[in-house]
């Protein structure tokens, strides 16, 4: 990458950290990434999307779309970089990362359209931490004519430099749950008459933890953590409503529906069994991150000419790329971006990417952009 280049791309991911704006709220972000492809000579194109940007380099079939998402999360930060955010947001995912490897890609692309058989989308996505932002391009039309999509994270444990690849599943299918549990209220001097939410809701979060460890096979992987109880406001009364919520992960479909099963099971059960009466509530979350069996492999060779590519392990955290997924051949990938081994993981307040990671990142949206063309080309003659 020619140093201007990085120079130029590395005071983008400067001030987009700086300037960070939370999901469905990307309104800065995206009239900066519109005005930045202009001047490079890409005109954004119009879909019905109130964040986000999409836009087109070269014209024809085939289309492959390469997609970075833009949302920052509600944290503060706490890095003390000399461009960290004071707005009480942080990009502690690295999503600044993304969308600056993805306009350096559309630069690079725009200098060798005349190389482009075919038509190169650029997706620009919303909302990703809340999981909205993928339905919403797809909605939109979006990934409409389109033959594959190309998407990567971040990983701040493998080094610039490398990136990991793998077929199947990479990144987990994620449940959201929130169980509302219905009692009746009582003093607490005389439990007998009513219902204890308390006791109901304690005694449903300890059942849960059988699911896993006695019900999933030790060759499968799944996660089922309770993350949040709410029950009771004062010391001397029984209340009569309680609430929990948390998520499962998992990588396998079948698993993921008997885990959902199970779930609602011992939940009703134990409410039954305490005289309670429980609500369950599912989260609109993505499905597995799950590779094309048959793009990934070009991909992986293809990427060896510009970064070490390692077969990596699965991640047990979520991606709403998934949603692309679903509809057309995908394929994700995590890009090293602090080699650290102590490194903070996504979503600390400490979290930081390194710019070095940055000619990787963009020559893995540039390159496989080109070998996915010529592979469709080629295919459909």
């Amino acid at each position: 990458m020619p140093e201007q280049l990085y120079e130029r791309l590395a005071e983008i991911r400067h001030y987009l950290h700086q300037n960070p704006e939370v999901s469905e709220n990307e309104f800065k972000t995206t009239a900066f990434i519109k005005d930045y492809l202009k001047k490079l000579g890409i005109e954004p194109l119009s879909y019905p999307l109130k964040t986000g940007v999409i836009a087109e380099i070269g014209s024809s079939k085939p289309i492959i779309a390469l997609r970075a998402d833009i949302d920052a999360l509600p944290i503060i930060e706490k890095t003390g970089l000399s461009y960290a955010s004071d707005n009480g947001a942080m990009h502690a995912c690295g999503h600044d990362f993304h969308q600056t490897s993805l306009l350096g890609a559309a630069e690079i692309l725009k200098e060798r359209e005349a190389e482009i058989k075919g038509t190169v989308r650029l997706i620009f996505q919303p909302a990703e931490e809340n999981f909205q932002g993928g339905r919403q391009v797809i909605e939109a039309g979006g990934i409409d004519g389109v033959s594959a999509i190309i998407g990567y994270h971040n990983n701040p444990h493998l080094k610039p430099g490398q990136i990991g690849l793998r077929s199947g599943a990479i990144m987990a299918g994620v449940e959201q749950f929130e169980v509302t549990v219905e009692g009746i209220s009582s003093h607490a001097a005389r439990p007998d008459l009513g219902v204890d939410t308390v006791l109901t809701t304690t005694m449903i979060v300890n059942n849960l933890q059988s699911i896993v460890a006695r019900t999933v096979s030790p060759f499968d992987s799944a996660v089922l953590s309770v993350t949040h109880i709410d029950v009771g406001t004062t010391w001397n009364v029984l209340p009569a409503k309680g609430f929990f919520e948390g998520t499962i992960r998992t990588f396998n479909p079948d698993v993921r529906l008997a885990l959902i099963e199970k779930f609602s099971k011992i939940v009703e059960q134990t409410a039954e069994q305490c005289g309670a009466r429980v609500s369950i509530q599912w989260g609109n979350s993505p499905k597995v991150t799950y590779n094309d069996t048959a793009l990934t492999p070009i991909v992986f060779e293809n990427s060896k000419k510009f970064a070490q590519v390692i077969e990596t392990l699965p991640s047990t955290g979520g991606e709403d790329f998934a949603a692309y997924q679903e509809k057309i051949p995908g394929v994700f990938a995590f890009v090293g971006s602090n080699g650290d081994e102590n490194a903070p993981d996504w979503h600390h307040d400490d979290f930081i990417v390194k710019d070095q990671a940055l000619p990787t990142a963009v020559h893995y949206f540039v390159e496989n952009a080109f070998k996915l063309l010529e592979y469709y080309g080629d295919q459909h003659g």
